[in-house]
């Protein structure tokens, strides 16, 4: 299994930590990158051109070309989690 790049990061207090990740949207924003590190690309047909839809907290990304649906959680270990990323 790969280490963690977040978890895992050389020299970073609790402070530092928490400077960074410290918010609901840092997380979600740290968490987009290390999912897509290139930016987004549709599982379904490999697009990488989306918009953004927002279902009340659940950020949504919606394809250009196959219009799936994927929000930013689903297929992960957090998948249909009710619980804050920050957690």
């Amino acid at each position: 299994m790969a280490i963690n790049r977040i978890q895992f990061q050389a020299r970073l207090s609790l402070g530092q930590f928490l400077k960074h990740y410290g918010t609901e949207a840092q997380c979600g924003s740290a968490f987009e990158k290390a999912r897509w590190p290139s930016g987004f690309i549709c599982p379904t047909c490999q697009n990488t051109r989306y918009c953004q839809v927002q279902h009340g907290r659940v950020k949504t990304f919606q394809c250009n070309r196959c219009h799936k649906q994927v929000t930013l959680t689903g297929g992960t270990i957090f998948h249909a989690t009710k619980l804050p990323l920050m957690i």
